[in-house]
């Protein structure tokens, strides 16, 4: 299944996008099946607000999507997964999806500032309902800020970032640009889709660092939102606990420290990145309330 994985700010215009790209696959008689958060939040009995203040129910939700788009892989057919997809550890989780079908792959990121993001959201008048669709519902002011500063953007050097197409609220979609993406380049070789290449002492801590700080911004945001109590973390084993005393310096005095005895301990064999996302909430887990 040639998949486009549609990300961006909330009320950036996503779901614009992905009607107007299944549009166009269609008229060039391509089969697409346009996988939606927007329907999919109602459908697991969610309110929309509700789901987004919820790691937990989030966490359904991210996992019927990508149930779904997997239901679907073939060669020809298009997926558009339009959802949020603001966590880089699950767009990878798409990515090495992709490898393991034999096909491509493109991010399409609907990019816009968070003013106008929020003016946009400001348009929507539906309830916050169980409907089939909740594309008019708005979110609220807490939750539209939390989501904003737990987003991830995508970055073009990120290997399941890319092809990365960025596509503004004024700009025309480019839409050939994704056509190509999707067949006329070589699918992604499945056998190192478990793999990463080696890394150098200078990339291992900068690697590292990515993954504690993506983990710190996702227990802030959890924070900021009063969703205390326990917080799955992608990567992770173990669920970290979200306290109420939990904040931006303790965190980072923790980051730093798990570093240095990282580093320590790895001397001569560097701890597999995979690892870290447990051992990281492990170890915070173990310096504040326990695991």
């Amino acid at each position: 299944m040639p998949i486009v994985v549609v990300t961006g700010l909330p009320a950036s215009g996503k779901s614009t996008r992905a009607r107007q790209l299944r549009d166009h696959f269609v008229e060039r008689g391509r089969k697409v099946h346009l996988i939606s958060e927007n329907e999919a939040v109602p459908k697991a009995l969610f309110g929309k607000n509700s789901h987004a203040a919820d790691s937990q129910k989030e966490k359904v939700v991210r996992s019927d999507l990508k149930s779904e788009a997997s239901r679907h892989l073939n060669k020809e057919d298009v997926v558009i997964l339009d959802a949020g997809n603001y966590i880089k550890g699950y767009r990878y989780e798409l990515y090495c999806m992709t490898k393991a079908s034999r096909t491509t792959q493109c991010t399409l990121f609907c990019c816009i500032p968070q003013e106008q993001a929020w003016r946009f959201n400001g348009q929507r008048t539906a309830p916050d309902e169980l409907v089939a669709d909740n594309s008019d519902v708005a979110y609220s002011r807490e939750t539209f800020d939390a989501l904003c500063m737990r987003y991830e953007e995508p970055q073009s050097n990120n290997r399941w970032d890319s092809p990365l197409v960025v596509a503004l609220p004024e700009d025309t979609l480019d839409v050939e640009a994704i056509y190509k993406a999707l067949y006329e380049t070589q699918p992604l070789p499945p056998n190192q889709s478990t793999q990463n290449p080696p890394l150098g002492a200078t990339n291992y801590l900068f690697e590292l660092d990515n993954i504690m700080q993506a983990i710190i911004k996702e227990i802030l945001g959890a924070v900021k939102i009063k969703a205390f109590g326990q917080l799955r973390i992608p990567g992770s084993s173990c669920p970290v606990k979200v306290a109420t005393s939990m904040s931006a310096l303790q965190l980072n005095r923790l980051r730093q420290k798990f570093i240095t005895s990282t580093c320590r301990a790895s001397q001569t064999a560097p701890t597999p990145l995979e690892q870290v996302p447990s051992l990281f909430v492990q170890f915070i887990n173990a310096n504040t309330i326990g695991c």
